[in-house]
């Protein structure tokens, strides 16, 4: 979400003046007056002051460390941006509700910059409306189709299509020949009538010569045509191989965050359906425009060198249907505009009850859910055959009219052969070319459609390869062996960075400590080890290991020596071996054995038939949750990682085969540095020391004797848990 607009002109010398070359943080639209009315404001934020612009003029200057509480509240159907001077709140600007979320950020800013702090807020969230037109984008897109550069997209599929030039080369002159050939067919009728079968004396001879030729010519066009499409084939199918393969390897490369705000099947649809569109313009729909435009290029020629007149009549119909297509067109475009939306809303609801059915079976809604999915499918059904008709109906008719004019060739040319001016041959191959030429006149009709998706699906494949990431190696990287200290100096961090999940964590962790990590749901336990791994990068403060920045060592460094074992356990489809392979692909098979041994999971994987190599369905769906929970374990001790993260890594397990994995996991973590995340406070016990995470902050740090001891959150969570599992015992013993 864009927080640094470009003023106009008259407001940027207004602000230049008065704030000469002091650096503009943020700058946004402000476009409500006092009362409420739409207006040309604007908010410049330095680090200093606030400006508030209006219609051409500075109507409020703030110094932002006189202020407190900056906040961005909602109204009924407005937002404003308000905060206490000397006392007394104040509205700095009003807006509309699309900028609400953008203000939220900015006035997390200048909470930073009123305590004299470097503010790091930017915005990670996309703009749902196009800068430039103010269409709404494409649910998942920063894409505006209307607004896109097509040539710079063209450019870049360029690019990808360059090593396939030669291959393209071979079949525009493939092309050439076929519209050669196709040429010459109807001349070959014209001399085979005026010249054999209307001549005095007729030849059987020459009858087999033209006949043969006539088949011969017709041949090798379909030779041709063959070897061309053969061609097209190739060179789309490695086109989409090779965009696909880019798409992918992206996505593998783009942040967390990235991905998470966009739905699994939107980019699944990237990778597949986009790029087979792409596939098809050039494959079919490319060979084909090319194709019909060199077939009407040279039809046209022939026609007018043949009969000027004869041609005028056939072209005559072509203006006024063209016309009244594109009148059309817009309607049609809006009708298949809302099949595609409906198709969606209908295959998002396939999505989430399929994904959900466990849920749907337990509460017996099968019945609601069959009506929900038959409303919806019964509405696309009536939307696209709506569509479907007038398609249908008018595309015929369109036909009908634009071939009227081989209804006056016929006329004026069967005149024109009566009074010997024209020859009946070449009145054949007159009518001929003029069926011809329909063919390509009809396609080109269709040609900015299909130019049109194929330019979306362009877009939406380059917006993701084009993408940055977010976390990614800086320019000094420092490759290091990790020993195993880590601290955190102030760190803050949100997914949302105008709202901080963590603020101004500090801890120092000694190399083999283990660190229980302690709170409420939403605390942000998960959040602190996402950003040991990571996943994220910090919005103010430092992440240490062993003294150096986590941002300076390399990804790949950095993860490959910690090892995850996490609180939804995911199992790739394939074999158990596989799966704790995941960590190791070289390992040998007595270190897949040693560490499910370990993991106490050697023991129920032999008693299945086919031991290691059994097969664990989609995500593990074969095996208990308290085996695929065992299995990631080995997974996690076979990587020998520096650093271990626990996320509720005995969740899943019974009291029994809790006990096995607790002390599986404390020969694990010895002389490792372990983070571990848990609920039942139990099975921290082995903990060097306990962090208490309260909404976002650092509440309490000690051992688990010296919590208790101070009464605290953590003697809190400890009472409230004891108390719990009483009242459990008393009603499993009534």
């Amino acid at each position: 979400m864009k927080l640094l607009f470009e003023l106009p002109d008259a407001e940027k010398r207004i602000v230049s003046e008065r704030l000469g070359n002091e650096q503009i943080l943020y700058c946004t639209p402000a476009d409500l007056n006092e009362k409420g009315k739409k207006s040309d404001g604007w908010v410049v934020v330095t680090r200093i002051k606030i400006l508030f612009l209006e219609e051409g003029r500075i109507k409020k200057e703030f110094d932002i460390t006189e202020g407190r509480g900056y906040a961005s509240v909602s109204m009924v159907g407005n937002g404003i941006l308000e905060a206490v001077f000397n006392g007394e709140p104040q509205i700095i600007a009003r807006y509309t509700m699309r900028h609400v979320p953008r203000y939220a950020y900015i006035a997390r800013a200048l909470n930073v910059l009123s305590e004299g702090r470097e503010p790091h807020i930017v915005s990670g969230e996309d703009e749902n409306v196009c800068p430039k037109c103010g269409r709404r984008l494409p649910r998942g897109s920063k894409v505006c189709p209307k607004c896109m550069d097509r040539m710079s997209a063209l450019k870049k599929l360029g690019q990808v299509v360059k090593p396939y030039w030669s291959l393209i080369g071979i079949a525009l002159l493939l092309f050439w020949l076929v519209t050669a050939l196709s040429l010459i067919t109807p001349y070959l009728y014209r001399v085979f009538i005026d010249d054999v079968l209307m001549a005095e004396r007729r030849d059987i001879k020459l009858i087999l010569f033209f006949v043969g030729s006539i088949a011969l010519v017709q041949s090798l066009n379909t030779l041709v045509t063959v070897l061309r499409g053969r061609v097209m084939i190739k060179v789309g199918s490695n086109i989409a191989a090779e965009l696909r393969s880019m798409v992918y390897t992206k996505i593998q490369e783009l942040s967390l965050s990235y991905i998470q705000k966009r739905k699994t099947g939107d980019l699944m649809n990237r990778i597949n359906s986009d790029t087979n569109r792409i596939k098809e313009f050039i494959q079919h729909q490319t060979t084909t425009g090319i194709n019909q435009i060199i077939t009407l290029i040279g039809i046209c020629i022939v026609l007018f060198v043949t009969n000027w007149k004869l041609a005028l009549l056939v072209i005559l119909p072509t203006p006024f249907v063209t016309v009244s297509i594109r009148l059309i067109w817009k309607k049609i475009h809006a009708m298949y505009h809302r099949c595609w939306k409906t198709w969606d809303k209908a295959n998002s609801l396939l999505q989430d009850i399929l994904s959900g059915i466990r849920v749907v079976k337990s509460f017996g809604q099968e019945e609601k859910e069959i009506l929900r999915f038959k409303k919806a499918s019964r509405k696309y059904a009536d939307v696209s055959g709506n569509a479907e008709k007038v398609f249908n109906t008018v595309f015929p008719i369109y036909g009908f009219f634009m071939g009227i004019g081989q209804f006056f060739v016929l006329y004026y040319g069967s005149q024109l052969v009566l009074g010997e001016k024209m020859k009946l041959g070449q009145l054949v191959q007159f009518t001929q070319y003029v069926s011809m030429l329909y063919g390509p006149l009809s396609f080109m009709s269709f040609l900015p459609r299909m130019f049109a998706d194929a330019m979306n699906a362009i877009g939406r494949v380059f917006e993701i390869i084009d993408e940055e990431p977010e976390i990614a190696d800086t320019g000094h990287v420092v490759h290091h062996r990790i020993k195993g200290r880590v601290e955190f100096r102030n760190v803050t961090f949100g997914y949302q960075s105008h709202e901080p999940v963590l603020e101004n964590i500090n801890l120092e962790v000694s190399p083999g400590e283990m660190i229980g990590l302690v709170g409420h749901s939403g605390a942000g336990k998960s959040t602190l080890i996402n950003l040991i791994m990571r996943l994220y990068d910090v919005d103010d403060g430092q992440i240490l290991i062993d003294g150096i920045d986590i941002r300076d060592i390399p990804l790949q460094d950095l993860r490959s020596q910690i090892g995850v074992v996490l609180q939804e356990t995911f199992l790739f489809s394939g074999t158990i071996l596989d799966n704790i392979r995941y960590s190791k692909p070289d390992a040998t098979m007595d270190e897949i054995i040693m560490a499910a041994k370990i993991a106490n999971a050697h023991d129920f994987i032999v008693k299945f038939p086919d031991g290691y190599d059994t097969k664990v369905g989609e995500n593990g769906y074969n095996l208990s949750g308290g085996e695929r929970q065992r299995i990631a374990i080995a997974r996690a001790i076979l990587h020998n990682p520096r650093i271990l993260i626990l996320d509720e890594a005995t969740a899943s397990l019974d009291t029994e085969s809790e006990q096995l994995i607790q002390e599986a996991l404390a020969r694990l973590v010895k002389d490792r540095t372990t983070f571990a995340i848990a609920h039942r406070l139990s099975t921290l016990k082995n903990a060097n020391r306990l962090m208490v995470i309260d909404k976002g902050k650092k509440a309490e740090l000690g051992t688990h004797d010296e919590l208790l001891k101070k009464k605290g959150i953590y003697y809190g969570l400890v009472m409230a848990q004891r108390q719990m599992f009483k009242v459990r015992g008393a009603k499993a013993g009534s």
